[in-house]
């Protein structure tokens, strides 16, 4: 096994992080999904070697934690015996249903596989940063819009054919738009792109390259591949290609700025996953329920704060054997999905799930607070972030609405969501600090003792349902109470 991760890198199996409660592992399965058998002799293998806990992240990777150098070495032989191949190098992602989905545009997993192979041939993995993605969604219901990535190719319809978009440096709504193009002028353009990051060097992202260079990629068409291993886009060959002016570029802007974008919060600026970009979610597009299949059905059950004990993640699979279930993957938002169910089979999963504390519905409070492992399962943590948690979604369910996240950090570096929250309880020496609008890193405006923190959001909670407005959010109540007022009634005893 390699040297361990520094923090900040992806923690593969060969590589696992240390963190405050152990050495972590994440896996992510090449066969994009796993046999039921397979996720039960994975949660053995987290009880006997780690902390007993299994988590999804929000971009839909598998995590092992509080694992020692001995335990993660038998981990991985473990992960070995039971046949799970794991990917390396740079996360070339599609979504969950990836060629399952009736509703697709198109099946994004062939153009995904033809970018890893280039990504391998030209040797880029060791030359990009461990935070560097690609994206490639095809659409339907459980889209990727809202998770960043530096190079996202979409699917979109083109009279009775597919093309796709190329965009750079961020989500669906807030991404760099270049051109829309065939299949194998987007591979090119991908891989070109990341040849870009690479010559910066390995902390670079694409929101770091100049717009020059977006304008160049934007008016290329489509490069022959025998070209592509000889270029060097931070000189100028690029250029060379170009067949002539694109809308795409007008929208990068025409002025000689050669200024790299704006940095953008979200997966690439965070010390772990991190995930979506703050903004409404839609509904349908949330991986928890029932979902229609080409063949079958398949059942997303999502775990409350990203985590659950491993037993019990045994407990619900052994039950979907017994229901025919054929494969289970992982999805973004920290969701299981169970696919090959009957309709009848889904239900009866369901009922299951909630005996044993799963999230079944979307609307559940639960899936609008990120909570990292906190006190005591993490040396680092100073609260108890899941007890916490659990109590303000409890008691508040009416706070936790779609507009906004409420963020639940042991310590101030923020794991379970590096960006800016809504609002932020940060542990520190014997007491919660709030932040409001903004990360855990920030200092604090208000502290309350750490075991009456939930308290002091019922105070919030308490004082928002008095002041809002019919049919105003969450998040417009509070930029109307201000920030000073809000810390004020976190404060009061």
């Amino acid at each position: 096994m390699n040297a361990f991760s520094r923090r900040g890198a992806c923690p593969a199996l060969s590589a696992p992080m240390q963190t405050g409660d152990g050495l972590l592992v994440r896996l992510n399965p090449v066969a994009g999904g796993l046999l039921p058998k397979s996720v039960i002799g994975l949660s053995e293998s987290a009880s006997r070697h780690g902390n007993g806990i299994m988590e999804v992240t929000a971009r839909g990777s598998l995590q092992i934690r509080g694992l020692t150098p001995a335990s993660a070495r038998l981990l991985a032989m473990e992960v070995n015996a039971l046949g799970i191949a794991v990917r390396t190098g740079v996360p070339v992602e599609t979504g969950p249903l990836a060629g399952l989905d009736p509703q697709e545009t198109a099946d994004p997993r062939p153009l995904a596989e033809r970018i890893r192979a280039a990504i391998a041939e030209a040797g880029l993995a060791q030359r990009l940063g461990p935070k560097v993605s690609v994206i490639v969604d095809g659409g339907g219901r459980l889209a990727m819009d809202v998770l960043t990535a530096d190079v996202r190719l979409a699917a979109v319809r083109v009279d009775a054919g597919t093309q796709w978009r190329v965009v750079v440096a961020g989500d669906s709504q807030t991404a760099t738009l270049l051109v829309i193009v065939e299949e194998d002028a987007a591979r090119d353009i991908a891989v070109a792109i990341l040849r870009m990051v690479a010559e910066k060097g390995r902390e670079a992202h694409a929101r770091d390259l100049s717009r020059r260079q977006l304008r160049s990629l934007a008016s290329w068409r489509v490069l022959p591949p025998s070209i592509l291993p000889d270029i060097s886009p931070s000189r100028g060959e690029i250029g060379g290609f170009v067949v002539g002016s694109s809308s795409a570029a007008s929208e990068i802007g025409e002025n000689r700025d050669q200024s790299a974008i704006s940095p953008l919060e979200g997966e690439m600026s965070g010390r772990t996953e991190g995930g979506a970009v703050e903004r409404l979610p839609v509904p349908a597009r949330f991986p928890i329920g029932i979902f229609d299949l080409t063949a079958g059905t398949a059942l997303g059950i999502g775990l409350p704060f990203g985590s659950m004990p491993a037993e019990k993640i045994i407990a619900l699979t052994q039950y979907a054997l017994t229901l025919d279930a054929a494969e289970i993957r992982l999805a973004p938002d920290r969701a299981l999905l169970f696919i090959g169910l009957s309709p009848t089979a889904c239900h009866s999963l369901q009922q299951a799930a909630i005996s044993l504390g799963f999230v079944t519905d979307a609307a559940d409070p639960r899936t609008r607070i990120a909570a990292c492992p906190g006190a005591p399962a993490c040396a680092s943590g100073r609260i108890a972030t899941r007890d916490i948690a659990e109590t303000i979604a409890a008691e508040n369910r009416d706070l936790l609405d779609a507009s906004v996240t409420l963020h639940i950090s042991g310590c101030a570096k923020g794991c379970a969501h590096p960006g800016p929250a809504a609002l932020t309880l940060v542990g520190g020496e014997n007491e919660a600090g709030l932040v409001v609008d903004g990360t855990a890193k920030a200092l604090p405006a208000g502290y309350r003792p750490g075991y009456d923190a939930a308290r002091g959001v019922g105070r919030i909670a308490a004082a928002i349902r008095e002041a809002r407005f019919r049919g105003e959010t969450t998040a417009a109540c509070l930029t109307r109470l201000g920030a000073a007022g809000v810390t004020e009634l976190y404060r009061q005893e």
